[in-house]
């Protein structure tokens, strides 16, 4: 083998990676909503019961629901880094030894958009959404402790 092909058969290793990568990032994303939407259905399901020290099960399942959100905003921030640093340099600079630079490209186009803001990004969406989910569940978890307090004062 010759270092063309030893140089195009890295390429094409951390292209592969990056999706796969890219894969795995979605399926991620499937799992915090799974747990997401089961916290949901419990926090519905169980609305009237209490645990100890007066805790309810909304307070409960809400504060887990916002503790869900905060690792799901970290997961989405540590993925786009690591496809970004990790595997996309990498892939850049073994595309400056080739003919055309189609990820170095898509990452120009890519920049550009974000400079003027006309599309909003996967990550951005993500993240948007595990923000209004972790408000979501703030706000119960507020109203429940709220509640609480109202209660205990009269």
């Amino acid at each position: 083998m010759n270092s063309e092909e030893i140089m195009l058969e890295q390429y094409k290793l951390y292209t592969e990676q990056k999706e796969k990568f890219v894969d795995r990032s979605f399926m991620t994303n499937k799992f915090y909503l799974l747990i997401i939407f089961a916290l949901i259905l419990t926090i519905y399901l169980t609305k009237d019961f209490s645990f100890v020290y007066g805790l309810s099960s909304i307070m409960v399942f809400s504060a887990s629901g916002m503790a869900v959100c905060a690792l799901w905003w970290m997961n989405v921030d540590a993925y786009n880094f690591l496809i970004k640093v990790k595997l996309a340099k990498v892939i850049e600079e073994l595309e400056k030894k080739l003919p055309f630079q189609p990820y170095t490209q898509e990452f120009l186009v890519i920049k550009d958009l974000r400079k003027n803001k006309r599309e909003f990004m996967f990550a951005d969406i993500q993240k948007s959404l595990a923000l209004i989910v972790f408000l979501l569940f703030l706000f119960l978890f507020s109203y429940e402790i709220l509640s609480l307090i109202i209660l205990n004062y009269n």
